[in-house]
């Protein structure tokens, strides 16, 4: 009886393993289930090297500011006012971050005013900082945006394919300062040209197969209530061009000036059905703040 029951208690227990396969690590299981984070910072006149530009900046200030980037803990971060890659990098740390940024030139000129009347204007550049492992397509700058003017920013427009989630497009901005509500301001004739120039890209990528999103300093309040510029892109036609404001119904609390944001993440139908939240960045209780802009960001579950 002895013999014969050996064998059987064996195969009774190769059954059982291969009814029953071990389940991924845990650690692999939340890498898989963590959010898309998308943010968008204005880093104001971040210059290539120490006290130059509008904005000068010593050695510590870069490296508070480098803190506060990684602190996002973001997959992508639009980002404004950079004077090229290297300035951006001291910021992004380019072993954690690829840099791309807008090719069109600039033609910086003259002097600053204000607190540094002897400081000279650097060139102000948009661009993108990507966490290291996503895969990601740079489609064309969008020159539209510069009304034919070297001085006004083009968009910068990719592709991100992060491991574990749905593609999405990706156009970061930073439009004419000065129009903030209504048309009646000196810089209005210049944004409001360039909000078409922004809806013809959303009409465009709507009909497209990838989800997007649209980040970067808009210099406008988009959340008043009947903004005219927000009611231009927001029509629902094409149908993905549904939009939903990331920071609408959030007031900023970042910095006292401010009530209202002018940086925003804007998301089409099919981005903002996957929106988890919103957040706003601060700086430390007593910290000079690095930026008169402060970091926005939206996570996506999918």
């Amino acid at each position: 009886m002895i013999s014969h029951r050996f064998p059987l208690y064996a195969i009774l227990l190769a059954l059982a393993g291969c009814s029953a396969q071990p389940g991924p690590p845990p650690q692999i299981a939340a890498t898989a289930a963590r959010p898309l984070k998308l943010a968008s910072w204005n880093l104001e006149f971040l210059a290539e090297k120490e006290g130059a530009g509008c904005e000068p900046r010593a050695a510590n200030d870069y490296l508070a500011m480098r803190r506060i980037a990684d602190s996002l803990d973001a997959d992508v971060i639009a980002f404004q006012e950079a004077e090229n890659v290297k300035a951006a990098e001291r910021v992004f740390d380019p072993a954690r971050y690829t840099v791309v940024m807008e090719k069109r030139p600039g033609e910086a000129s003259g002097t600053c005013g204000g607190r540094h009347p002897d400081q000279t204007f650097i060139r102000q550049a948009v661009g993108f900082a990507i966490r290291k492992g996503i895969t990601f397509d740079r489609n064309p700058d969008v020159t539209s945006l510069m009304l034919g003017n070297p001085q006004l920013r083009s968009g910068i427009d990719i592709t991100v394919r992060a491991r574990g989630h749905d593609p999405i497009r990706l156009l970061g901005i930073h439009l004419k300062s000065g129009c903030f509500e209504g048309s009646e301001a000196k810089a209005c004739p210049v944004l409001l040209q360039q909000v078409p120039a922004v809806e013809a890209w959303i009409d465009a990528a709507a009909t497209g197969p990838e989800r997007f999103a649209v980040l970067g300093d808009w210099n406008r309040r988009l959340g008043s209530p009947g903004d005219s510029s927000w009611n231009d892109i927001d029509d629902g036609q094409p149908a993905n061009a549904d939009l939903r404001l990331a920071d609408a119904g959030t007031p900023p609390s970042c910095d006292p000036r401010y009530d209202a944001f002018i940086d925003h993440i804007v998301l089409d139908k099919r981005a903002g059905a996957a929106m988890a939240g919103f957040t706003e960045t601060h700086y430390a209780s007593g910290e000079k703040h690095y930026s008169d802009h402060c970091p926005i960001a939206v996570t996506l579950a999918r």
